[in-house]
């Protein structure tokens, strides 16, 4: 049991400092910047009448899901994190957030490196999460583009009125009242999937695993949405001893976002669209893992 609450608490801490600056950005915005520049930042392709202002927006707001399928492939929990708390408070757009959590590396690449793997298999992985994050996160925005036009007006305003942070004393405090309320709630959930975990055992989740075809990336993609950096651990593990092939393996690291989607389900109050999002990560990764079966990639 202690082991268990350690690890639940590193999980926890670590996150600290990405919630913190996020939220202090954030509270920034909402109080000093205004709406005009709130909707510079949410949606750069959709502001302004036209002109060569409106097409340099526009270039800005196809870059981000570039940039953020750069920054995924960081190996850290806390950029998911951060991509969830700008999603709910409007300042990324849904592609951008899928690119991040698609490339998002969490604990693979350390072990990866750790146990010795060829530097090709891993720059082919890390390079492999990233283009398929930027791609997917640029057909999500020209799609919504085309459609709705994007997502509602909200903000920070929305998750304070929702976690009753008291925004008017300051943003700092406000910045952290959301830290601590987010870190308690992450602590809470890692304390018990770690539990799970421990008694289950990755035999068990190998043995479901093990080189199936097709079932194989199904299965694989269900282990990747445990939403903390277990997933990627126990899917590197698992590639590394020869129990999945790497389309399965691909399949549960492009649907593990560490503990992006466990943030995004508590700060985003849209809990329809919070399982729509789960269900396109999912579906992402599990066609990507049968596509390379079917290639014979690996």
């Amino acid at each position: 049991m202690l082991e268990i609450l350690e690890d639940a608490l590193m999980d926890s801490i670590k996150l600290v400092p990405f919630l913190f600056l996020t939220y202090l950005v954030m509270e920034y915005l909402e109080h000093k910047t205004g709406e005009h520049a709130r909707r510079l930042i949410r949606r750069p392709g959709a502001v302004g009448d036209g002109g060569d202002f409106s097409h340099r927006q526009s270039a800005i707001s196809l870059a981000a899901p570039v940039i953020g399928g750069l920054l995924g492939a960081v190996p850290q929990c806390g950029f998911s994190a951060v991509a969830s708390n700008l999603y709910a408070g409007r300042v990324i757009t849904l592609g951008t957030l899928m690119a991040i959590y698609l490339s998002t590396s969490d604990e693979m690449l350390p072990i990866l490196i750790s146990e010795q793997a060829p530097v090709g298999l891993i720059l082919g992985i890390l390079a492999g999460k990233a283009a398929i994050g930027m791609a997917a996160g640029l057909g999500i925005d020209l799609l919504r583009r085309k459609g709705d036009g994007g997502r509602n007006p909200g903000g920070i305003h929305d998750i304070c009125e929702q976690q009753h942070c008291h925004c008017e004393d300051g943003i700092l405090r406000s910045a952290l009242s959301h830290t601590v309320k987010i870190a308690f709630f992450i602590l809470a959930v890692n304390l018990g999937l770690n539990a799970i975990l421990h008694f289950l055992g990755e035999d068990a989740l190998g043995k479901l695993i093990l080189n199936r075809p097709f079932a194989g990336p199904v299965l694989a993609g269900l282990v990747g949405l445990i939403p903390n950096c277990a997933g990627s651990v126990v899917i590197t593990q698992l590639y590394l001893a020869g129990s999945m092939g790497l389309g399965a393996a691909m399949a549960g690291l492009l649907a593990g976002s560490g503990v992006g989607l466990l943030v995004l389900f508590r700060v985003n109050q849209d809990r329809w669209e919070n399982l729509r999002i789960l269900g396109l990560l999912y579906a992402i990764g599990v066609a990507v893992g049968i596509a390379m079966e079917l290639i014979g990639i690996g």
